[in-house]
């Protein structure tokens, strides 16, 4: 009897990415063991230190501005975030480039014939993998084979079950945490704390960079060993409108910066995320040696779109993929910051899991005008519904100017209604950004905002 043929595998990235839609049946299956056994499978692992990076909001800027100093110091960097703005290949960056969709495939044809069962010696058979826990493993095997210095990893939700964590860090970051993922994660900031507390190591330094750290955090590492780092008490900054400066307590060794210019990325909020960076480099200074001049270039040159991303012109075009109260409260702050705009349009579209409510009263009093967007996402509120919303709640002074199919037809209709001394600001998910970024701001600039 002939052997039934294997279904060839698929030579696209695309292709890929719809097979590992379709392989498990949620999206979000919280657990590490089928993807650790896959990785076991694998032989996954890193000769490299590797820093892993959680918290409700600030991962994405810290992983931002860990790459770029480690890469001015002259390392070869290995960043993994997710998700992505506009393209896939944004989630696996290289000394701060991003992979080809070429060079990701022969990762993804090793997870899925380790995922079938064909590789390792653990006698099981085939394992289901979620889209996020199969790209997951595509990156790391992707960057454990890249001859890199150092590896950067964002965790995508929670932390002690989340895929990222089957690798052992190195270092860990928490950043700030506020409610996001309630049903999911848990009610409050020390139950959502306790998840994210999940990626500390035994007698590893954990960077904690939120102000108001919950006691879940302290507990855990005094419950593992990790050797806690936390700001206000081991490092601290301070800064006024010109410059910043940063330092650690004399029992961490009395390192100081001083007098540097704020770092590339904007807002008040990044700041924090800096000094967290900071203290992260500072523990693995014995090992990736870091200089002072590699950290005021690295701060210089941090790139990151979507997090308060001004588009110069006429009107103005604020983004950002403020997405839960903690985050659009940062935003509210920094748009009050940019002074005096006679009208201020938002397109804004959100998660029907998210808390409009408290989202909506954070920045209503700035918005003039309301451009609501249904978003390509099942897991999205509908334009109408976040309308109803803002009608129960009688938010602010704003008007609502219309409800749109997606972001790029929302924005097209505030240009065509603000005035050239107006800004508009899109913002309330990934999806709302990456939805602008992907139909082409550099088109509707030329032609709209008089750039």
């Amino acid at each position: 009897m002939q052997p039934i043929p294997l279904p060839a595998y698929p030579q696209t990235l695309p292709e890929w990415l719809a097979h590992c839609e379709r392989l498990h049946p949620v999206s979000i299956d919280m657990g590490l063991e089928r993807v650790q056994r896959v990785a076991h499978r694998l032989d996954l692992r890193f000769d490299c230190p590797v820093i892993t990076v959680a918290g409700t909001n600030g991962k994405g800027s810290t992983c931002a501005m860990l790459e770029a100093i480690y890469d001015e110091a002259g390392y070869r960097t290995g960043l993994y975030t997710s998700p992505h703005l506009v393209h896939f290949e944004e989630r696996c960056r290289i000394h701060r480039a991003p992979m080809s969709a070429a060079d990701l495939l022969p990762a993804f044809a090793e997870v899925e014939t380790a995922r079938l069962g064909q590789v390792g010696d653990d006698g099981g058979g085939e394992i289901s993998l979620s889209y996020f826990e199969f790209t997951t493993l595509a990156i790391l095997r992707t960057l454990s084979r890249a001859g890199l210095d150092v590896v950067i990893l964002e965790v995508g939700l929670g932390g002690r079950f989340d895929a990222v964590n089957i690798i052992d860090p190195d270092c860990a970051i928490i950043t700030c945490i506020a409610l996001d993922h309630v049903a999911i994660l848990g009610p409050d900031r020390e139950a959502i704390a306790y998840e994210k507390a999940g990626i500390m190591r035994t007698g590893r330094p954990v960077v904690v960079s939120d102000p108001a750290v919950p006691q879940s955090v302290l507990d855990r590492a005094t419950e593992v060993g990790a050797d806690l780092w936390r700001i206000g008490m081991d490092f601290h900054f301070s800064g006024d409108k010109q410059q910043w400066g940063w330092a650690t307590h004399p029992s961490r060794g009395g390192r100081r910066y001083s007098g540097m210019a704020y770092p590339a990325l904007r807002g008040a909020n990044q700041l924090v995320n800096a000094a967290g960076a900071l203290a992260a480099i500072e523990t693995l200074r014995a090992r990736l040696p870091v200089t002072a001049q590699a950290v005021r270039n690295g701060l210089a040159l941090v790139e990151l779109p979507g997090r308060f991303q001004i588009v110069p012109g006429q009107p103005v075009l604020v983004l950002d993929v403020a997405h839960n109260p903690h985050s659009v409260a940062a935003l509210t702050e920094n748009l009050d910051a940019m002074g005096f705009y006679p009208t201020t349009h938002a397109v804004f579209g959100a998660m029907a899991d998210k808390d409009l409510p408290a989202m909506l009263e954070r920045v209503a009093p700035l918005i003039d005008v309301w451009h609501l967007t249904d978003l390509p996402t099942p897991r999205a509120a509908t334009a109408e519904s976040i309308r109803d919303a803002l009608a129960a709640g009688m938010h602010g002074r704003g008007r609502v100017g219309g409800c749109h199919p997606d972001p790029m037809v929302a924005l097209q209709a505030a240009v065509a209604e603000a005035d050239p001394a107006d800004r508009i600001v899109v913002f309330g998910s990934f999806f709302t950004v990456g939805g602008v970024l992907h139909s082409g701001i550099p088109r509707l600039a030329a032609k709209h905002l008089g750039t």
